[in-house]
């Protein structure tokens, strides 16, 4: 082999190489409470997205309201290139972002017919395409999404009419100190009482100095305000809780979903929609399955996925038939033989899925796990993910304290290498799932998310298949985690994004948004 063989070689194997693990620092926090705080409920995050250009990041409450942040740190340096190579300009280290607005969303209502309270929370964010340096985004609660626009207004600031309103009298009567009358009764438009003229015509000249009675406003400044407007309202259409809202990739349409039916929208049309998937039997008690969370497909507008309770993916064509009832794939995981128990079917449950960018993988989520899976093969997934594995000793604890049935959501960095989800005492994990990856990195969502690190051990206590990665044993003393720290199962990290152009990753703990960069 000559020396270009055994270089191409060395690049060959270094490019099969996984990449080395992130080191995760401190960007900044929004909302940090202070020792001691209680936090109020309304204020709790409940719903965390970027926009396709990570240019901004909106977050949803549990007082219904949606605040927009806005990223600084590419608008405060010279963006030429030319201007960069030649002043030898250092690049930002990390993303900032600064609050935009924020506007509320959705207010309390009461379903008279229903006898039903609807909260105002917010469920989940969408971005949608922006126009006219306008922004738009879908935010939904349990019934009822909406459509907004968000934009800058200039508001122009005038002078007063009058010069000094102290002295203004009726129509341009000027008082003064001397004498309270006018000396010349003016009309209200200028002209001299004891004068006629034809307004049309040009004979008409202006006095000397002007006509008193007469002052034009002028423009002093232009004040920029953003205005958020609800552009359509979607109601009406879901009997039960909606769980997830989806842009389509054409730009026009998005899906809602709940309990038992998905149904497509025309961004224009808010009266009308078209049900697109319905699990309901006829007879109610036959339910053995309830849809979770549904996503589209990132590049084809045709296709969707939406999971279940019983933690399989379907994957939907649009263009097989209009009620999509029959998928096109499923996904699931065979059960172990003997592994059944009360609570196997309950943490079975998915509560997020996430396609990859390029729409080749699907991330899911489920109570004690995260995988990975490839469309193109529906054997199984092609990785598994333990989360906290050492929870499984305290499952009954959790059912108990309802914490079993917590929601967790998933997510993708944007070259597919990674992936990212929360857990309790305000922990969220990392994990590389390029082949060969050892990493998975457990961060605490504080000012030091290095503190309660897990190191990676160097050989896996357990293999669930050729290509899992590492499964993580708890200790056996109660209330502790894998690395000896107590867990709290009041202080959970359910929600979180991560940017779709860098590693980035902003997470919500109770009221406070925390943003973490690599």
């Amino acid at each position: 082999m000559n020396s270009c063989d055994e270089a191409g070689g060395e690049l060959a194997g270094a490019a099969r190489s996984p990449p080395l693990p992130l080191e995760w620092k401190f960007s900044q926090v929004f909302g940090e409470r202070a020792a001691g705080e209680e936090v109020q409920e309304v204020d709790i995050i409940s719903a965390i997205e970027f926009d396709k250009t990570g240019d901004y990041l909106a977050t949803g409450d549990r007082g219904g309201r949606v605040v927009l942040f806005e990223r600084t740190d590419t608008k405060n340096h010279v963006t030429s290139r030319r201007d960069l190579e030649r002043m030898d300009y250092p690049i930002s280290k990390h993303l900032e972002f600064r609050y935009k607005t924020e506007f509320q969303s959705h207010e309390p209502e009461f379903d008279y017919l229903k006898s039903l309270e609807i909260e105002e929370k917010i469920n989940k964010i969408r971005w949608c395409q922006t126009a006219n340096s306008a922004l738009f985004l879908l935010s939904t609660n349990d019934k009822t999404m909406k459509f907004w626009k968000v934009q800058e207004k200039k508001v122009k600031k005038i002078t007063d009419i009058n010069v000094d309103p102290s002295k203004a009298v009726g129509n341009g009567c000027i008082a003064s100190s001397s004498d309270s009358s006018c000396h010349k009764p003016y009309r209200a438009n200028g002209g001299y009482a004891d004068r006629v003229y034809n307004g049309l015509s040009n004979d008409f000249t202006f006095p000397p100095g002007g006509i008193p009675s007469l002052h034009l406003p002028v423009v002093t400044s232009h004040e920029t305000s953003l205005v958020a407007r609800c552009r359509r309202v979607y109601a009406h259409a879901h009997d039960y809780h909606i769980n997830s809202i989806s842009n389509n990739s054409d730009g026009e349409t998005f899906i809602s979903a709940d309990d038992l039916r998905i149904n497509l929208w025309n961004l224009e049309i808010s009266n009308q929609s078209f049900n697109i998937v319905d699990v309901k039997p006829q007879n109610m008690e036959d339910l053995t399955e309830v849809i979770t969370s549904a996503e589209f497909h990132p590049t084809h507008c045709n296709m969707l996925a939406y999971s279940s309770s019983k933690g399989s993916i379907r994957l939907v064509d649009l263009r097989q038939s209009a009620l999509c009832d029959s998928h096109a794939k499923l996904f699931e995981e065979p059960e172990a033989s003997g592994s059944r128990s009360f609570f196997t079917e309950i943490i079975a449950s998915i509560s997020d899925i996430k396609f990859a960018k390029d729409g080749r993988y699907i991330l899911s989520r489920d109570y004690m796990t995260l995988k990975l899976w490839d469309i193109k093969m529906d054997s199984g997934p092609v990785t598994t993910f333990q989360v906290h594995e050492y929870l499984r000793p305290k499952l009954c604890d959790l059912y108990e304290n309802d914490s079993i049935f917590d929601k967790f959501e998933c997510c993708l960095s944007s070259d597919g290498l990674r992936v990212a989800t929360g857990s309790y005492s305000n922990l969220f994990r990392v994990f590389g799932c390029a082949t060969g990856s050892t990493e998975a990195s457990t961060l605490e969502a504080s000012k030091n998310p290095m503190r309660r690190q897990v190191h990676t051990p160097s050989r896996p206590s357990r293999s669930l298949s050729s290509i899992t990665r590492f499964v993580r044993r708890g200790a056996e003393s109660p209330g502790v985690d894998a690395n000896g720290n107590s867990f709290d199962f009041t202080t959970k990290l359910l929600h979180l994004a991560w940017h779709p152009m860098e590693n980035s990753i902003a997470c919500a703990a109770a009221n406070s948004l925390y943003m973490y960069y690599a």
